[in-house]
């Protein structure tokens, strides 16, 4: 299996509100960055959009070492929460709705298909990668207000 590294961002103007995604994929010495946005959004859902879109970028099967600084994304898959809500019908412990549940299914599926390990940075710390899928989201969110 080839191995991927994908780098995540996501940012929302006055959360809901204008948002934005990036997703830089490096394979090898080779990069290419995916980005795009929607007029009316929240934060968690660009976080998962730019995950959604780099893994359905892949045209086979890879290994993915996905970086984000969503604990959102992170903590719903690796302490498997979007499992269990899926599970439920979509509901949380507390009975709540499983917010974003339309993408939830897709991240889901999409790491059925590749071998994910997911990897969280924090923010604004001067990662390279972050800092550069932050500034790229947050270029979509103005471009969509």
């Amino acid at each position: 299996m080839k191995e991927v590294t994908l780098y995540t961002d996501g940012s929302c103007k006055n959360n809901p509100g204008p948002g934005g995604w990036c997703c830089i994929m490096v394979y090898g010495t080779a990069e290419k960055m995916l980005s795009g946005g929607e007029k009316s959004t929240t934060n968690n859902r660009m976080e998962l959009t730019a995950a959604i879109e780099g893994l359905s970028a892949l045209k086979e099967p890879c290994r993915v070492r996905l970086v984000t600084d969503s604990r959102y994304l992170v903590d719903a898959i690796t302490k498997k929460w979007a499992q269990s809500w899926k599970k439920r019908g979509w509901v949380k412990a507390d009975k709540s709705p499983a917010l974003n549940s339309d993408l939830w299914e897709r991240v889901l599926e999409l790491c059925e298909k590749h071998d994910v390990v997911f990897e969280w940075v924090r923010g604004h710390d001067g990662h390279e990668y972050n800092e550069r899928c932050d500034a790229e989201a947050q270029r979509q969110a103005d471009l969509h207000k």
